[in-house]
């Protein structure tokens, strides 16, 4: 029988559920100024785009982006990955990336291939982990970029992004980094990380709703635009405006979204990244102990929550990925993603690709509670 409660630990696709504050401003805005931002002069246009801009000016803020212009709000992170890769990279450039990363770049990567850009995936350990001596030694005369994942949704794997940007920058190439499971939930400094190209979403550690997401765009860093439209700014003109954030925002921006994502945004800067991972990575550790405590569980990744997200993945020996995460819902009312999870090189990596994994995903508002009681499921399935 399934439980009255469900135990939601599937973070890592979206957090769930959302700070009430964040339900509340998408809600206002619906209800009292959902109007079209920059499109007209009126009271209710005007306070719709001060909405946008707060939301901008708070992810400038929480990671150390000094001109919030250079923040491009998009859709989700893939949205902000297809822009990075297809308007900065030209025929014949070459691309450094990990044998961890997330289709959102890798297909984009495969795509361009009919316009002669290629790519290497360095490859990594069978814990999901890289050497940062091979990522250099990847680079050949035609690099232009290194794109990596900051730590991987299939295990959690935290990759050296610092060194990357170190390399990157010793060898003058763009370094586009993929945040999207721990923007919110570590500590990240663009000016720290050496990152000309940023891209996250919205609805994961940022606490924010589905279908919003931004990519910081480094001053001096030259991308092409994704598409051109409406902007509200220079309609006079038959081109797309050249002025920022304008030239990438074409069309009306999910205005309801955006100011859930604000509100999330400024729950994390009260609450504090640092209090948000601390709790995260002791659920990790807790549930990581007792898993190394049974019989017949294959764990993959670091397992070490020091060295990782709050991302366990596993599979029960005889058990298909998917029939465990079935009969977690089923009978326990414990929510978890089974299968490839959009990273099928990062389950060659780890040894997975055969069978998928069961990946559970902690965030902030999970309990110990909830970890002990997926840990009592899985004893049972056992």
């Amino acid at each position: 029988m399934a439980t009255n409660r469900m135990i939601y630990l599937d973070n890592a696709a979206t957090t769930f559920p959302k700070p009430e504050s964040v339900c509340m401003a998408m809600d206002k805005c619906m209800r009292e100024y959902a109007a079209n931002p920059g499109r007209s002069g009126h009271s209710l246009s005007l306070r719709a785009g001060r909405a946008v801009w707060q939301t901008r000016e708070l992810i400038a803020a929480l990671f150390n982006i000094d001109d919030p212009m250079r923040v491009i709000l998009t859709s989700n992170a893939t949205e902000s990955l297809n822009i990075a890769l297809k308007g900065s990279l030209k025929p014949g450039d070459h691309v450094v990336t990990s044998g961890m990363e997330h289709n959102s770049v890798i297909r984009p990567l495969n795509a361009l291939a009919d316009r002669g850009i290629t790519f290497t995936a360095v490859p990594c350990g069978t814990d999901g982990t890289m050497d940062p001596v091979l990522l250099e030694k990847a680079i050949r005369p035609d690099t232009r970029m290194i794109a990596m994942i900051h730590a991987s949704n299939v295990t959690g794997t935290l990759m050296p992004a610092r060194e990357a940007g170190r390399i990157a920058k010793a060898h003058g190439l763009l370094y586009l980094a993929d945040i999207s499971q721990t923007a919110g939930v570590m500590d990240i400094d663009v000016e720290d990380l050496g990152c000309d190209l940023m891209a996250a979403p919205g609805h994961k550690g940022l606490l924010g709703p589905q279908g919003t997401g931004f990519l910081y765009i480094k001053e001096g860093t030259e991308v092409r635009p994704l598409i051109e439209g409406g902007t509200g700014s220079r309609s006079e003109e038959s081109f797309q405006p050249l002025i920022m954030p304008d030239r990438y925002e074409s069309g009306t921006p999910n205005t309801p979204g955006l100011a859930g994502l604000g509100a999330g945004i400024d729950f994390i800067l009260r609450e504090t990244v640092g209090k948000i991972r601390k709790h995260e990575a002791a659920l990790t550790k807790f549930f990581l102990d007792e898993l190394a405590l049974m019989d017949h569980v294959t764990i993959y990744g670091p397992k070490d929550a020091d060295r990782q997200t709050g991302v366990v993945a596993l599979n029960i020996e005889g058990m298909d990925s998917s029939e465990t995460a079935y009969r977690l819902d089923e009978s326990f009312g414990i929510c978890v993603r089974s299968g490839l999870h959009c990273a099928p090189l990062a389950h060659k990596t780890v040894g997975s690709f055969e069978t998928g994994a069961v990946r559970f995903s902690f965030g902030y508002f999970n309990t110990e509670d909830d970890a002990a009681k997926a840990v009592d499921a899985l004893k049972k399935l056992l």
